[in-house]
């Protein structure tokens, strides 16, 4: 059997996509350039602090675009570059992956106030 090895490039792409909370804040700003608040709505169960380390990231990696507008309040908004844009068909891909292959989780039952 012939041995192989990895690709450098592949290796490091998911080093930066495999860590936890980036493909969904990638998916977020795919839908357009949104504000840190707004991200952090639309995934409630990321931290403020483990968001702001993985934009943090992504914007070093060159992904994200961090555009800060100095009005009062300053406003900061995130946007993915044109790197970060081309990772749409790959989150396409994931998508069709888990349509076909992952059974969300059942939901938790709700606990009402009589019940505790």
């Amino acid at each position: 059997m012939e041995k192989w090895a990895l690709c450098p490039k592949f290796e490091a792409a998911m080093a930066i996509l495999g860590k936890r909370w980036t493909g969904l804040i990638v998916e977020v700003l795919l839908n357009g350039a949104a504000r840190f608040s707004e991200i952090a709505q639309a995934i409630p169960s990321v931290s403020d602090r483990m968001l702001a380390e993985r934009l943090r990231e992504l914007e070093a990696e060159g992904i994200v675009i961090r555009r800060v507008f100095p009005e009062i309040p300053v406003r900061i908004v995130y946007e993915l570059s044109d790197k970060g844009k081309d990772l749409a068909p790959v989150l396409a891909a994931v998508h069709q992956w888990a349509d076909r292959w992952i059974i969300p989780p059942a939901p938790e039952p709700s606990v009402s106030a009589e019940g505790r």
